[in-house]
């Protein structure tokens, strides 16, 4: 989570930067520039700056589920037991790397980790929470919600 003092340190230019590889992290630099209103070099600079900041955290290929042959999406929310809570971030490590994880969420509230999953078959989703979520020793309860549509946000 980032503070708004952190937040308060981009400047305009840094936020228009922001905006535009946020909605289009594809343009190439003299594109993004021209968007922007630099120069290339400068541009480049700062987004080289962006990156090492740490306020772009990366660029990737959103690939839908389906097309990778995993059409069945669910979120799956998990609570720990009261003695799994010592070891939260390292089952937190542990479950985000496990296939067919896509995103990992660890929350405040009554669950303590929501995960976004996309699986080959309804088998295959069943035999994820069944045989390799829930037999995980820290893990008290989960509760598997099917996804039938969703949209990125414009944030």
């Amino acid at each position: 989570m980032q503070s708004k003092d952190v937040q308060g340190r981009l400047d305009d230019v840094d936020r228009r930067i922001v905006d535009a590889v946020r909605r289009s992290g594809r343009l190439p630099n003299n594109a993004l520039a021209a968007q922007v209103g630099i120069a290339a070099s400068t541009c480049l600079t700062r987004l080289r700056s962006l990156v090492d900041r740490g306020v772009i955290s990366g660029f990737h290929a959103e690939v839908a589920p389906v097309w990778i042959g995993r059409p069945i999406e669910a979120m799956i929310a998990v609570r720990l037991r009261a003695e799994g809570r010592a070891a939260m971030s390292e089952f937190f490590d542990r479950v985000a790397a496990m296939d067919p994880v896509i995103n990992a969420y660890y929350l405040a509230g009554a669950d303590d980790f929501h995960l976004h999953v996309a699986a080959e078959s309804t088998d295959a989703l069943r035999e994820f929470v069944t045989d390799r979520l829930s037999t995980q020793p820290e893990v008290a309860h989960t509760e598997t919600n099917l996804i039938f549509a969703h949209q990125r946000g414009g944030a």
